[in-house]
């Protein structure tokens, strides 16, 4: 059984990148198992005061009692739950009203009550011996069992002046009713709880000694890499540039500025343990070129804040970068160009239109639709994989539209489940289902390339095609090239069937040469 070392902790609470307080947690041993508690409060939107926590576990893990006392939005709360091997028993008492419920659970399931993140020590303990691919129980208290697989498991260094962590971060997913929720779960090598980051709810929980801005995870490093700041607006951005070997003679070099997709991403876009950014970067400066990728504003070490951010402000943090690599001697100042990846692309286009810097747009799995078509088309696919009527995947795709109408209008916002509003209802996805390439490629001057892998199931290799033909109705329309490349999904790896099922057996893979290449040939024949 894991035997995670015990101790104190302190926990920042954070959502959209605002943090909105503290939980204390202690996990102690004793003889007849292992004891959590926790103390803590957390502003809005949750609002939660926390004045007894304690959940208790046998030493093989199997649950045995929780007890809690709180304030949720200024109503008292208690929860107190007493577990056999299959049953949990609980009494909820709220308002002064008390009720009982009974559920079946597994043997040994992991005891996570929304909100009271102390309970995730158990859940790190049984990480610590967890292979990808696995699942286990979560019982979700009072409410219902789910389970939680593990999608890939990533070594990292947590790099900071107090000197290095060494962590392991799960990507897994939580099998919730309505729709499944990715994450990830950092936990150190004494088996406890160092993060937990839930992109699609804006959730963070850092524990104080990783929280600082100072410390990065380090996952890999180029021979020729180096840290940079950047300024951007009222806030720095920082990153790692990359410079190609030695050359007698040669002097200013053609550069790429890469953007980073959708979620937390840091200067290495790690997806699934593969460090996509970093790894493309060393192809490209081994090809001649100057590489400059960077942590977006309020992840890692670069400040700003997330959760008033919009796809216009990840534009202008992309300027930023562009007019400090500008100012380098070593490089071309004709041959700059910004290449994005995913939801990067269009931060990259849109960067494209308000900086005549840039020379050059390279679309790297981008989409070729409004951001609402493409969410849509994301959700028809997974739901293609699943054993449900038609009339089940209607209702979602139903429920689905219902969100996104809700959140482009701001109508009818009151109407959805208050879990799905606080997760849609923010100025990034609102910035995302309003995108629309035909408006953003109209202005965009610059020569075009479109990169496409094959076997890409989260942006369609159609896209590509509906972003070129975008492209080349433009007025006084500059070079559009689109490249498909056969056997690569979305992560850029060589892959069989594309399916994010897959990643978690991709992590050892390579970004696929083939993609630098292509960036390489075009620059050359292009500038």
């Amino acid at each position: 059984m894991p035997e995670p070392a015990t101790g104190d902790a302190e926990f920042t609470v954070a959502f959209s990148g605002k943090p909105i307080g503290r939980q204390h947690v202690t996990l102690s041993r004793g003889s007849s198992g292992w004891i959590i508690t926790s103390t803590g409060t957390l502003g809005s939107p949750v609002d939660l005061k926390i004045t007894r926590f304690e959940l208790k576990y046998a030493p093989d893990w199997q649950p045995l009692e929780l007890k809690l006392e709180a304030t949720l939005r200024n109503s008292p709360i208690a929860l107190s739950s007493s577990f056999g091997v299959t049953t949990a028993i609980n009494e909820v008492t709220q308002n002064g009203v008390t009720s009982s419920k009974e559920d079946q659970i597994s043997a040994r399931t992991i005891v996570l009550p929304n909100n009271f993140y102390a309970t995730y020590e158990a859940l790190a303990a049984r990480l610590s011996v967890a292979e990808v691919n696995s699942e286990l129980p979560v019982y979700v208290a009072p409410q219902a069992e789910i389970k939680v697989k593990v999608r890939a498991i990533t070594p990292q260094m947590l790099a900071g002046p107090a000197g290095s962590i060494p962590v392991r971060k799960f990507d897994v997913t939580f099998s919730n009713p309505a729709s499944p929720l990715e994450g990830s779960i950092t936990i150190d090598n004494r088996a406890r709880l160092v993060r937990i980051d839930m992109p699609l709810m804006g959730l963070q929980v850092i524990r104080d000694d990783a929280a600082s801005v100072a410390v990065r995870p380090e996952s890999v490093h180029n021979p020729t890499d180096a840290p940079v700041t950047i300024p951007a607006n009222g806030f720095n951005l920082v990153g790692t540039i990359t410079v190609p070997p030695t050359v007698a003679g040669r002097l200013r070099y053609p550069a790429v500025v890469l953007v980073g997709g959708s979620g937390p991403a840091d200067r290495d876009e790690i997806v699934a343990g593969i460090p996509i950014f970093a790894e493309l970067a060393r192809q490209l400066a081994d090809s001649g070129h100057v590489v400059l990728r960077y942590d977006k504003r309020g992840i890692g070490q670069s400040g700003g804040r997330t959760e008033n951010a919009t796809l216009a402000d990840y534009a202008d943090d992309a300027m930023a970068a562009v007019r400090w690599l500008r100012k380098r001697k070593d490089v071309d100042h004709r041959r700059l160009v910004v290449a994005g990846h995913s939801e990067g692309a269009p931060v990259a286009l849109m960067a494209a239109t308000n900086q005549k810097a840039i020379d050059g747009v390279i679309s790297i799995a981008g989409p070729g639709t409004s951001g609402a078509d493409l969410v849509l088309e994301q959700q028809q696919h997974v739901l293609e994989g699943m054993s449900l009527s038609a009339e089940q995947k209607q209702a979602k795709i139903d429920l689905q539209k219902k969100i996104q109408d809700a959140v482009i209008s701001g109508k009818g916002l009151d109407d959805l489940p208050e879990d799905v509003r606080k997760q849609a209802d923010t100025p990034w996805f609102r910035s995302l289902l309003t995108y629309d390439p035909a408006k953003v490629l109209a202005r965009v001057r610059q020569p075009l390339l479109i990169i496409q892998g094959e076997l890409d199931t989260q942006v369609s290799p159609s896209q590509a095609d509906r972003l070129a033909d975008l492209a080349r109705k433009r007025k006084k329309a500059s070079p559009v090239e689109v490249v498909h490349i056969p056997g690569i999904n979305h992560l850029l790896v060589e892959a069989k069937t594309g399916e994010v099922s897959e990643y978690a057996d991709l992590k050892e893979h390579k970004v696929s040469p083939r993609v630098s290449q292509a960036i390489a040939d075009w620059i050359k024949k292009s500038f």
